[in-house]
């Protein structure tokens, strides 16, 4: 952390004294942890997925539905120790699996706390996408599922909403090596190992979206596309007209359709009737 260099920002901050691009100092901020329901079927399963948001974000994304937390940084200061038991008590309640919701920035500190106790349930790393290598192969030590967004294809939207030019580029690197390190494992419905590649329609982007399973058409092999409807106007997008309604079901179909034609086979469809802020998590801390 004296130099962290862990996301693709490279900020170089001393995490010690002062903040990276990320938000956040060296310390661990969670925002929440419990049992979700409402992640895709294989890995919410009967029990829920047991879930951990982290407080920061290499991206700050305008459009951000978990804004307080990516942004704002609400949550509270915990331990590595603290970390391994809330793992640890997530397990006892019965998670299908421990869902790391934005780790990028905390990847070393999370490494640690599966050091002190590894439960005996899958562990998914869930993130927005613009990763480093180094810090995947990290990951790697702790991670059976990757679930990573593929959020943009086009460069000027990234920038537009993220300020970051090269998503799409350290995106697509990232997500192949991840595809490359976890072949699919489904047992009655739970995904116990593979890759759930996540996309977001956006207001006015469906063509951006069908670039983006082009990609996954020739790259994805055994991974499952996530294609995601519950855009929501959320964050700071007071300067984004386009972004400030949801997506309309002409939008929705176009990018469905296509997946259709590409014949994907391992995918899943998220309803329109999610994109509402009853989804939005009511934070802990």
């Amino acid at each position: 952390m004296a130099r962290c260099n862990l996301c693709p920002n490279g900020c170089n901050a001393d995490r010690s004294v002062s903040r990276g691009r990320c938000g956040v100092g060296e310390t661990v901020r969670i925002a929440k942890y419990y049992l979700h329901p409402f992640e895709e079927p294989c890995i919410s399963g009967k029990n829920g997925s047991g879930t951990v948001f982290f407080c920061g974000c290499p991206l700050h994304c305008v459009f951000c539905q978990n804004y307080e937390v990516s942004n704002n940084l609400t949550g509270k200061d915990i331990s590595v120790s603290e970390l391994a038991e809330i793992f640890k008590e997530l397990e006892s309640r019965g998670a299908e699996n421990i869902n790391l919701v934005n780790p990028t920035h905390y990847v070393p500190a999370i490494k640690e706390a599966f050091e002190l106790y590894r439960p005996n349930i899958p562990v998914v790393y869930n993130s927005g996408g613009y990763e480093k290598i180094e810090t995947l192969e990290i990951a790697n030590s702790f991670t059976d599922i990757y679930m990573p967004d593929m959020k943009f294809f086009s460069s000027k939207l990234s920038e537009r909403y993220t300020g970051i030019k090269d998503y799409f580029q350290v995106n697509e690197e990232a997500v192949k090596f991840m595809i490359k390190s976890r072949k699919t494992q489904v047992i009655d419905g739970i995904m116990k190992r593979g890759v759930i590649v996540r996309h977001l329609i956006l207001p006015l982007s469906t063509d951006d979206s069908i670039k983006i399973v082009e990609w996954f058409k020739e790259n994805g092999e055994d991974a499952y596309f996530s294609l995601m409807g519950q855009y929501t106007p959320y964050g700071n997008i007071s300067a984004f007209k386009e972004l400030q309604r949801k997506i309309t079901p002409r939008e929705y179909r176009k990018v469905r359709d296509y997946l259709f034609d590409c014949g994907i086979e391992n995918y899943y469809l998220q309803d329109l009737s999610s994109a509402s802020e009853k989804f939005i998590p009511e934070w802990d801390f």
